[in-house]
């Protein structure tokens, strides 16, 4: 194994573990993790470089990171696990469970057109000041008294940072418990995953240092004033070093601030890719993991300006915009800067990738590419 990256890989992917090391010796990568799983199997399960812009800590086997939008695939997993209980029904207004949603005409806005990104809630009306997502029931008491940006149920348009609220507050009235607690009570702690929303204090000190991307050299302002894109990004936290502060990791922000490692994203997301259960664990049923592939919208979004393809919690391949994604029955979704998890049920197969050095990628990116193609590539598949 390359000097550079630490950890046990299969032979077959030695493609991956060089293709790894290169990066960090460039610099391309400052810390990073890879892990593949295979019914079960963990195939390669790799980290290298560091965890801080000094590096003067090495990326360790536990070493956690904010994963950005990987995030929400965890919180869409848990309101799949309410929906395999019975207690949430994807078809029903959201107003059924939170009655107070139904202002300004989102009484006919269902459940899963939250968790497909098409519900016309993807930002906050101004005035808003981005760091008040810190306060959970004041961001979510706005998004419920406010009227959608588009028709619902028409169009995707990326759900940003409101999609945690969102979802968040369905999962805390019908289960009774705050997305961080039902995350740790009902998906990490039973799976063994390393995974939280949010950051103990606790862990303070293995946590890695995000490193900001490149300037975006856009301006946001020049779109019109009603522009989905525009009214979103102008409610969210765009300086990417907010991750690194104690008030990010103190909050519950279902959309964007967990924290794991590639070995964790991994585990908490296998079951949709192993029918539903882990080592003895049952979370969902197959019928249950079905719903996640049925397509709730494909176009160009509203808020991201790239064609994406959105089934239920997660994105659907969509090789306009990700062709090294196999063009399969796969679910996915990709944090900002880079980072990847994949699961693809019909082969049994889990992929998840995560770095602390951004890109100035909003899903997946070149490296993320390229270790997933060296992936499928040394199984032998498409």
């Amino acid at each position: 194994m390359a000097t550079l990256v630490h950890g046990h890989a299969d032979s077959r992917f030695e493609e991956v573990v060089t293709e790894l090391a290169s990066n960090i010796e460039s610099g391309a990568e400052l810390g990073a993790s890879i892990v593949v799983d295979l019914d079960g199997e963990t195939l390669l399960d790799v980290w290298g470089g560091h965890a801080d812009a000094n590096r003067e800590e090495k990326w360790a086997r536990d070493t956690i990171v904010n994963v950005w939008s990987i995030t929400k695939t965890v919180t869409n997993l848990a309101a799949l696990v309410l929906v395999d209980r019975g207690l949430l029904d994807l078809n029903v207004p959201v107003a059924t469970y939170w009655p107070e949603f139904a202002a300004n005409g989102k009484e006919s806005v269902l459940v899963k057109h939250v968790m497909s990104h098409t519900s016309g809630v993807s930002g906050w009306d101004q005035p808003w000041e981005p760091h008040q997502i810190y306060d959970r029931e004041r961001a979510t008491n706005q998004l419920a008294t406010q009227a959608p940006w588009w028709e619902p149920g028409t169009a995707s348009g990326y759900h940003d940072q409101s999609l945690g609220h969102l979802v968040g507050e369905l999962i805390r009235r019908v289960s009774g418990k705050s997305l961080t607690e039902f995350v740790r009570t009902e998906l990490a702690e039973p799976l063994g995953a390393d995974f939280q929303i949010g950051a103990r204090e606790s862990d303070r000190g293995r946590i890695a240092e995000i490193i900001p991307p490149p300037p975006i050299e856009f301006d946001i302002n020049e779109l019109a004033e009603d522009d989905p894109m525009r009214k979103t990004f102008s409610s969210t936290i765009l300086d990417a070093s907010e991750a690194n502060t104690i008030d990010w990791r103190r909050s519950e922000l279902g959309a964007a601030n967990g924290h794991g490692n590639a070995r964790s994203v991994a585990r908490i997301l296998s079951p949709i890719s192993r029918a539903g259960v882990v080592d003895g664990v049952r979370l969902l049923s197959p019928s249950t993991i079905d719903l996640i592939f049925e397509e709730q919208a494909r176009n160009v979004d509203l808020v991201l300006g790239i064609p994406v393809r959105w089934g239920i919690g997660f994105g659907l391949p969509e090789p306009a915009t990700l062709p090294y994604i196999p063009d399969d029955r796969i679910a996915f979704w990709g944090g900002w800067g880079g980072s990847m998890v994949l699961t693809h049920p019909g082969q049994g197969l889990t992929i998840s990738y995560v770095m602390n050095k951004m890109g100035d990628d909003i899903i997946g990116s070149d490296r993320a590419g390229s270790y997933i193609t060296a992936i499928y590539r040394a199984l032998g598949r498409k």
